[in-house]
């Protein structure tokens, strides 16, 4: 009768959690899972416009981390491979759900005016707020170009979508986004105008 060798590892020790997890060691998976849960939900938050959302792009996630766990190379950040995972996964669910969907039209939007240098004044943590008030199309765009690095071309290969129509999306997603910060934060829109000429 033949027996499968426990696998060994440490909580603390990646490179043995994710050996023992190619194993199939449920305890590994459970310590991966916990170990990366949050980091990997707050991407999913990102992206999504409910928790629930997010929980059901996290839980597909996950499933494609275990199943493609073998594909990861060792040398490379595991956060970015995982990153990479939920992002995909974020733009799948949308595919999937079709939310997407007839938001290709282009739409016209005044030119706020405000610059980027007040922006940047804001926490991220509000700024991505805001963000989270975009179209799911736009919100995905400006999020893999701005915070996840992912170049305009790229994106519209994953989303499938000329590189123009990302393009055009991406600067209207900025509109918008400024929009959003003059009726949010005006006391900050304010010091930007109180400091433009108006002689």
């Amino acid at each position: 009768m033949f027996f499968r060798k426990k696998s060994s590892f440490t909580d603390d020790d990646l490179e043995g959690v994710i050996q023992a997890c190619l194993l199939e060691d449920k305890r590994a998976q459970r310590v991966l899972f916990q170990q990366y849960f949050s980091y990997a939900k707050s991407i999913c938050l990102r992206y999504s416009s409910s928790v629930e959302e997010a929980e059901e792009i996290l839980n597909e996630g996950f499933f494609k981390v275990f199943k493609n766990l073998h594909h990861y190379d060792l040398q490379l950040p595991f956060k970015a491979w995982l990153r990479t995972i939920m992002v995909n996964s974020a733009i799948s669910y949308f595919r999937k759900h079709q939310k997407f969907h007839s938001e290709i039209g282009f739409e016209s939007f005044p030119e706020p005016a405000l610059d980027d240098d007040v922006v940047e004044q804001i926490a991220a943590e509000e700024i991505l707020e805001l963000v989270q008030q975009l179209r799911p199309i736009y919100r995905s765009i400006f999020l893999m170009h701005v915070v996840d690095g992912y170049q305009l071309r790229e994106i519209a290969d994953q989303l499938n979508l000329k590189e123009g129509t990302v393009r055009s999306h991406f600067a209207r997603a900025r509109v918008i986004l400024q929009q959003l910060v003059i009726e949010s934060y005006p006391h900050v829109a304010q010091r930007n105008w109180g400091n433009t000429s108006l002689q």
